[in-house]
């Protein structure tokens, strides 16, 4: 998958199905990407780089598209996926995604959490999967972390919409920057009357 030479947006929607692969010693985790949001760098008031922020705690995301930028938030931790060339800090945050592989070691991590409370959220997927900190900095698909872009879903559609949890950020509240697989039952704040069966929305 390009993570450089296309605009953050378009990557945000390209990763919607694609398999996510997180590889522990013990079990291999997997689950398909159903949510994702787009952050547009320094003129995004929502982004961590916005005025061109580059703290020790960002620095990643300064880095070649591909980098993995891993940050906390609420005592949760979120992974982003860095896009663009290195210097320019855009990303895109994955929010949520439909558990494949190791679904009853996930109920254990989330303290048996179960169905889609298991991975609706940006924080609760990066738990159900053991997936740690660490990862900050090193590149998808060199280390434990991996997309698998062959054996893959593809959305029937996809839903646009304002960005989850960026109040008071101007226009950037508004903007349609939040992919989801239309319909999906695990993405986060789905409400149920509006969710169809997980194989229905998919090609």
């Amino acid at each position: 998958m390009d993570f450089i030479n296309r605009p953050t947006e378009e990557t945000a929607a390209d990763l919607l199905g694609v398999k996510l692969i997180h590889e522990t010693k013990d079990i291999t985790y997997t689950g398909y990407i159903v949510e994702t949001e787009a952050y547009i760098g320094k003129h995004d008031q929502a982004a961590h780089s916005f005025n061109g922020k580059n703290t020790k705690s960002v620095q990643s995301l300064y880095c070649e598209g591909g980098t993995i930028y891993a940050h906390s938030m609420h005592k949760q931790l979120l992974i982003n996926f860095v896009t663009q060339v290195e210097g320019e800090p855009q990303g895109v945050l994955i929010r949520a995604v439909e558990p494949e592989d190791g679904i009853e070691q996930m109920a254990i991590n989330r303290n048996g959490r179960t169905g889609i409370e298991l991975t609706n959220g940006p924080g609760k997927f990066t738990q159900a999967m053991n997936i740690s900190k660490s990862l900050d900095g090193t590149k998808l698909n060199a280390g434990c972390l991996k997309i698998d872009t062959i054996n893959r879903k593809f959305p029937k559609d996809i839903d646009l919409s304002a960005r989850i949890g960026v109040p008071n950020k101007g226009e950037w509240t508004e903007k349609p920057l939040r992919f989801t697989v239309a319909g999906h039952p695990y993405i986060s704040k789905a409400r149920k009357r509006d969710s169809i069966p997980c194989e229905e929305t998919w090609k």
